[in-house]
């Protein structure tokens, strides 16, 4: 049987949302606990957690995850500032702090030891990029378009605007990125749009899908082209097709339904295809497999095979925690708790899904940073909760 493990209702939530008396709190924990049974099928043992509570985080702020930082934009200042925290300990005093350019909106990541800031407007469409040092925050290099991180390297798109789907295509040119200087290296003519793809899984690779289904593996530091091939048509973007380790995966049409087919990477040789439900369907990286969510629940498949590894009929009643996707780490889900109130955290990977906690009644509006999640608390502050991962 699974044990669910209180996170302490007494952390960080609003005066009126605290514990119960002891009596009243135990119904709960039981309650919790058999609503975590029935939904997950019974989970491997949770192990403690304490939060940690991190900074103080204005109602208009932006909070984001970058490889070591959890990043702060404060848009209410004059003029706005950026400030850096340790990401495995958000709650000591910011490793910097400095002023950035108003903008509508913001996303960052990492580079080697740059950190890619990207200032979007009002449509969320990429503006400028700043590349900042990871250790100071002070600008390096700025370019007027979207730059990818590829492993320790950087490539430039410009996005396709559309106030729908911001950054789903790229059209003009790829340009690969000196990241020392910011001047290009090579570039490569786009005939039309075309979906871009950095390989956290093939470090320096970057993966380029034109509108025909012509893909082309290239190497971001020179713009060698390591490997080509031809996909079937379908809805190309930056969550189709999926990539881990050597292996792609593509949602597309196949006759009047849809399928799912495997690719080996650089070559593109087809491995294998497997029928998907119609509708609505996600797919993300976890834990060196291929998650799916459909109207029926949420799956894994082995990417390389595409053998069904497990299944989780409930799972579609969960929702996933936003924030970086990493293949090599399970992926998080939210759902609720049997008094309503409550957030029951599961991890999903190679082993499954797992409950790791419980979040007290308050906790709202989670991302996933680092080795956990921020979460907002009730108050200005931002509470940081260490995630028992496998």
């Amino acid at each position: 049987m699974s044990v669910l493990i209180e996170l302490g209702d007494d952390r960080g939530a609003p005066l009126e949302e605290r514990r119960p008396p002891p009596q009243v709190s135990r119904r709960w924990r039981v309650a919790a606990l058999v609503a975590a049974c029935v939904l997950l099928g019974g989970a491997a043992p949770a192990a403690g957690l304490t939060p940690q509570v991190g900074p103080a985080v204005p109602a208009r702020a932006t909070v984001l995850g970058a490889g070591p930082l959890l990043l702060v934009v404060d848009p209410d200042r004059n003029p706005p500032t950026l400030s850096a925290y340790d990401s495995a300990a958000p709650n000591g005093p910011p490793r910097w702090r400095v002023t950035v350019p108003p903008a509508a909106g913001w996303s960052a990541e990492v580079a080697g030891d740059l950190l890619l800031l990207v200032e979007r407007d009002q449509a969320l469409g990429a503006r400028v990029t700043t590349a900042r040092s990871l250790r100071t925050g002070q600008p390096v290099w700025r370019r007027p378009e979207r730059v990818y991180a590829a492993g320790n390297e950087a490539v430039a798109v410009s996005e396709v605007r559309s106030a729908a789907e911001p950054g789903r295509r790229v059209e003009g040119t790829v340009h690969g990125v000196d990241p020392t200087t910011g001047a290009n290296r090579w570039s490569v003519p786009l005939p039309s749009t075309a979906v871009l793809r950095a390989l956290p899984g093939l470090p320096g690779r970057v993966l380029l899908v034109q509108d025909d289904g012509l893909v082309r593996l290239l190497d971001a530091r020179d713009g060698t082209e390591r490997g080509r091939g031809q996909l079937p048509p379908a809805d190309y973007g930056p969550d189709n097709p999926q990539v881990v380790d050597a292996h792609l995966v593509l949602r597309h049409p196949n006759g009047g339904a849809v399928a799912l087919t495997g690719y080996d990477l650089p070559g593109l040789a087809q491995r294998w295809r497997a029928p998907a439900q119609p509708g609505e369907l996600t797919l993300r990286p976890c834990q060196g497999l291929i998650c799916g969510q459909d109207e029926q629940g949420r799956w894994a498949i082995d990417a390389g095979t595409g053998a069904r590894v497990w299944t989780w009929p409930a799972g579609a009643r969960w929702r996933t925690v936003g924030g970086p996707r990493v293949a090599t780490e399970p992926l998080v889900v939210l759902g609720m708790a049997a008094d309503g109130r409550r957030s029951l955290v599961a991890t999903l990977g190679r082993d499954g899904r797992r409950v790791s906690a419980v979040l007290p009644a308050g906790v709202t509006d989670c991302r996933r940073v680092g080795a956990g999640l921020i979460c907002r608390d009730g108050t200005a502050r931002r509470t940081f909760w260490p995630l028992d991962t496998p």
